[in-house]
Parts: structure tokens; sequence; C-alpha cells
């Protein structure tokens, strides 16, 4: 239930006022990867705790951000997300700073680019050729650096508080709940 709650707190962030990218996703997802016994819970929170940041979202938002939940571009932060988690799974009995950094700059990179190139792809911004593709990953370089910086300080948050708490509480030791 602990690492549930803080995956739902770390999604819901998302709602407080931040710079374009700069958000949980990628970490949120490496952690439940990291730290759930059973994969199908690992995949599943995430993805549960970011709809619920998006529906919180839409709410707030209105009319443009329910467009988003129509687009390719949300089918592909959600493949990410997955993605992600898989991508955990990597660090299951083996978090260490240096893993999770590098396993948090993967996950970044990952995004970047399966969301840059979702867009080229499934949207109408740009053609469907080798120039279109180029253009839409310079398009997304200004954004991938608040991705990176979201990534690595929620990835800090989970995995640093939850290092943390695992030293207080001797229940929560074991390497996967």
């Amino acid at each position: 239930m602990l690492l549930t709650a803080l995956i739902f707190v770390a999604a819901l962030s998302r709602v407080i006022p931040h710079p374009p990218n700069f958000s949980p996703i990628e970490a949120v997802a490496l952690f439940g990867g990291a730290y759930f016994a059973k994969r199908h819970w690992a995949l599943i929170v995430p993805l549960v705790a970011m709809f619920a940041s998006d529906l919180v979202l839409g709410l707030v938002n209105g009319g443009i951000y329910w467009s988003y939940f129509a687009s390719a571009g949300y089918l592909m932060v959600y493949a990410c997300i997955a993605l992600s988690t898989v991508l955990g799974f990597g660090l299951r009995g083996k978090v260490g700073a240096g893993r999770v950094l590098g396993y948090s700059l993967a996950g970044s990179l990952l995004f970047f680019v399966l969301t840059n190139a979702g867009v080229w792809a499934f949207g109408a911004m740009y053609p469907h050729n080798a120039a279109g593709l180029a253009a839409a990953f310079i398009a997304g370089v200004p954004f991938f650096q608040w991705t990176v910086l979201g990534t690595l300080f929620y990835a800090a948050l989970l995995f640093g508080g939850f290092e943390l708490l695992r030293r207080q509480v001797p229940a929560l030791r074991a390497q996967t709940a």
C-alpha cells in the first residue's frame, strides 16, 4: 500500500504548476518496476496513477486537455510508462544511486524518442519523411531537458524517500513488496 501511495502522490504532483515535461512519469514507472514483487502490479499501479492524474488535469484544464485523451500522443505516453516499468525491472534487488541515475536517463531518452517519433508518425504536424522526423526531434529538444530534470528529481524523491523509510521501518526492508 505504501508503494501505491507514493506513486499516486507523485503522479498527482502533475497538477502543481511546473515547466513543460517536468513530471514524475518516468520515475514513477521505474520505481514501480523496481519495487513491486508482482510484475502485473508494477505495470498497473503506475498506469492507473497516471490516468488518475490525467483525469484531474482534465477536470482542472477543461476542453484542451480532454482532447489529449483522443490523441495518439496519449497512447504513446502510456506505452512509455509501460516500457519504463519494464525497464525498472532491471533495478530489482540492485537499487543504488548510480543505477537509478542511469535508468532515469535511459527512461528519459526512451520517452523523448518514442513520444517525438509518435508525434511525427501519427500526427499531421510534420511531413512523413526523414526531414519531418528530424524536425519532430529538433522541436522536442527544448522539452527534453525538463524531462530529464523531472525524472531525476522524482527518482530522487521516490527512491531516496523509500530508502529512508526502509531504514526506519524494518517491515519495508525486503527488496520488493
